[in-house]
């Protein structure tokens, strides 16, 4: 049984730095090239950042680019995504995901074969 369990949201005030992490079980963790999306209240979702996978290779969304740092530790089946310099827009559901059969560099929220439940990130003004 795959599961993607994200963890570390919370509410943080603008200009705050959060860490969140994604425990990935039931799949070779370095098989798969992984995101993390988020969904804000009344939005669709959206891609965030994305990662190769042996974390060579990282990308991001134009509005989280010089904030957010993707990573991973395949040892540990772990994903990360690292916000700094926290915006009230940034407030939303973060989702990680799974995708075998696409490229970090493609992925697409229609690519991903598994997606954890989410974490709530609030930042307040």
């Amino acid at each position: 049984q795959v599961q993607l369990v994200e963890s570390g949201g919370g509410v943080v005030q603008a200009g705050d730095s959060l860490r969140l992490s994604c425990a990935a079980s039931g799949i070779t963790f370095s098989d798969y090239a992984m995101g993390w999306f988020r969904q804000a209240p009344g939005k669709e979702r959206e891609f965030v950042a994305a990662i190769s996978r042996l974390g060579a290779n990282t990308y991001y969304g134009d509005p989280v680019k010089g904030r957010f740092t993707i990573s991973r530790v395949n040892a540990r089946n772990t994903l990360y995504l690292q916000m700094s310099g926290l915006k009230p827009e940034d407030t939303a559901v973060y989702y990680c995901g799974a995708t075998r059969g696409t490229t970090a560099q493609a992925m697409r929220i229609s690519s991903m074969d598994y997606w954890g439940k989410g974490t709530l990130v609030t930042v307040s003004s």
